[in-house]
């Protein structure tokens, strides 16, 4: 801190230590003051600031008028110069152009007060580096402003300002500029000089343009532009080589332009806009996106380079047109936020969609076509032994070793096969997968060896073989919380299965049921029970209002000659599908008008 230095001014008459504490600043704060260089006196809901402040680097303090200058506690005449004020959260209307008396000063804090300007001799204050008057009355940024030279940091947020002056642009070593919640409609085109600002928030304005000068702010990591009018960004944008968050949500953006340079860019907001499209040039520019938020725009697409974006942890697409999404994004290991509410998949069944995450990117690596083929031993010119690293899994057809363990997923689906190679079950042990894909094949019971894969297993896909009835040995496979055996022969299910304490979904489609088999009703956890296109005569409802925890059911396209209206107290279930039986009351208008009215309407026909 500066020493003192002391101006040939006068003292004013009757200086002393009453009129210090009637001023609303005792003397002993002073006089702290006097030895930190620091002064706090916020939320005192002082009307004005006191003379004894701006002349703390003046006046002879009261002791120094009585005090042994022997005494080391009291060595007043060493005081350092005040460096630091603080005003915040008073009642002051005004600042005093005595503020020049303060020559020293570093910080200068007025936030949340009543100022409506500010004194002229600001200008003066050539160290100072922060000055925060946000949450004021303010109309203008003074030209006194922009003659700090020193300023790296101005806070002029929540007040009236309607412009920026150009003479902003000569605060050649301003870093935090925050004019957010303000009344601006367009920045000045020599912000682009600003060449050290790292965080720029002009957020909560009416600005309809951004100057293509911004592209010039070579240090700009964060850009804050959220609630403005923006209808586009200049293609200088790309040129933010340092940039690493930009927040542009709710605007009036069509389109976005291709951002070259923006290699850094981890956080890209976007939603709230009417953006159509995103195409594999955006996509090839934004190698270190971690969150990537797309919602409430007009996307009815997103390209297949999305697979690409391999540091991508979060993807929010809600309210949008998208049909479906990119299959690739299910092999990002580091995506751990897949939202996609409000869009009108087709691809994706909406069971798997409420879910969550884990659940449509394992949906989306099942539907990847993987080109694996292996020739004379090789594969892309990688040995296919039982290495780690190669194809293994038989001639013509296999896995590769590192994938199964990178993914914890075995996916030997569309084989044909009738039994699993012992070096796949052997890498699948070893990489302690906890998802096994065994559909599209020739199984005519529960393969041989999969126990070796059974103590981490939590989901296990039997769809499209040949089972006519399943080994009671599923009943050892504790960690199941997926099991799926559509497009089977399945008349039943094994006693043993009410082992399975931890299954939350089972797929029973597409065989040859006449009735749900009573293990299902023993399954505490079951959320999603799919047993639809069988042979189904009736529904139990007791058993199905034990399933607590159900909240899809889908019995469509069987025999079921009657609903009781019972079913109507299973209030847990959230989506109910039974159109496609024999019934002819809940009548098809009622079914149109989905699950609550279902349930209300069978409630209804309950004979007390």
């Amino acid at each position: 801190m500066a020493a003192r230095g002391r101006r040939p001014i006068p003292p004013k008459a009757g200086f002393g230590a009453k009129q210090e504490a009637s001023d609303g600043v005792h003397a002993s704060i002073l006089k702290q003051a006097r030895k930190s260089g620091q002064l706090n006196i916020s939320g005192r809901s002082l009307t004005s600031v006191p003379e004894t402040v701006w002349r703390i680097n003046i006046d002879t303090p009261e002791e120094g008028k009585t005090v042994s200058m022997d005494d080391p506690d009291d060595r007043w005449w060493e005081q350092t110069d005040l460096t630091k004020l603080i005003l915040a959260s008073n009642w002051l209307t005004e600042l005093s152009e005595d503020i020049s008396n303060l020559p020293a000063l570093t910080v200068l804090d007025v936030h949340d007060n009543r100022l409506e300007r500010l004194p002229q001799a600001l200008g003066t204050l050539q160290n100072l580096q922060r000055l925060d008057v946000s949450r004021n009355r303010l109309t203008e940024i003074p030209i006194c402003v922009a003659k700090i030279q020193s300023l790296k940091s101005l806070h002029v947020e929540h007040n009236q300002l309607t412009s920026i002056p150009e003479d902003i642009g000569t605060l050649m070593f301003l870093e935090e500029l925050e004019v957010s919640n303000n009344q601006l409609t367009a920045l000045p085109a020599s912000i682009g000089y600003l060449s050290k600002i790292v965080k720029l928030n002009v957020s909560n304005n009416k600005l309809v343009s951004i100057p293509a000068q911004l592209g010039s702010m070579n240090a700009l990591k964060q850009f804050d532009a959220t609630h403005n009018e923006l209808t586009e960004l200049p293609t200088e944008f790309g040129s933010l080589q340092s940039m690493e968050q930009l927040y542009l949500r709710h605007n009036r953006l069509l389109h976005l332009p291709v951002l070259k340079n923006c290699v850094n860019l981890k956080e890209l907001h976007l939603g709230n806009n009417q953006i159509s499209e995103i195409t594999a040039a955006h996509v090839a520019h934004l190698p270190a996106i971690s969150i990537l938020d797309l919602r409430d725009n007009k996307l009815t697409a997103l390209p297949e380079e999305m697979g690409n974006l391999e540091s991508l942890e979060r993807l929010d697409v809600t309210n949008n047109d998208l049909t479906g999404l990119p299959f690739r994004l299910g092999a990002i290991t580091s995506l751990k936020s897949i939202v996609v509410d409000g869009n009108p998949m087709k691809s994706i069944r909406r069971d798997i969609v409420m879910r969550g995450t884990q659940e449509v990117k394992k949906y989306l690596r099942s539907r990847i076509e993987e080109p694996v083929t292996i020739n004379n031993g090789t594969s892309n010119g990688v040995q296919s032994s039982k290495g780690q690293s190669g194809v293994i899994g038989g001639s013509g057809e296999g896995v590769n070793a590192h994938d199964v363990k990178q993914f914890k997923l075995l996916d030997y689906s569309n084989k044909q096969c009738k039994l699993i190679p012992e070096d796949v079950l052997k890498v699948a042990a070893e990489g302690e997968v906890t998802s096994v894909n065994l559909s599209k094949n020739c199984f005519t019971e529960l393969p041989e060896g999969i126990m070796l894969v059974s103590d981490h297993l939590k989901e296990l896909n039997l769809g499209f073989n040949r089972l006519p009835k399943l080994h009671p040995d599923i009943g050892l496979y504790f960690r199941l919380t997926f099991l799926d055996l559509r497009n089977n022969l399945l008349t039943d299910l094994p006693s043993d299965m009410s082992s399975l304490k931890e299954l939350r979904e089972i797929i029973l489609s597409f065989n040859r049921f006449t009735k749900l088999p009573s293990v299902v009703y023993s399954l505490p956890k079951l959320e999603i029970l799919f047993a639809n296109d069988n042979k189904l005569g009736s529904i139990e409802a007791d058993g199905i209002n034990r399933l607590s925890c159900l909240a899809t059911l889908d019995l469509q396209n069987n025999s079921i000659g009657q609903v009781p209206p019972e079913l109507g107290n299973c209030t847990h279930i959230k989506s109910l599908q039974l159109s496609g039986n024999l019934f002819r009351i809940p009548s098809p208008a009622i079914l149109a008008k989905g699950t609550n009215a279902i349930l209300e309407h069978l409630r209804s026909r309950i004979v007390a």
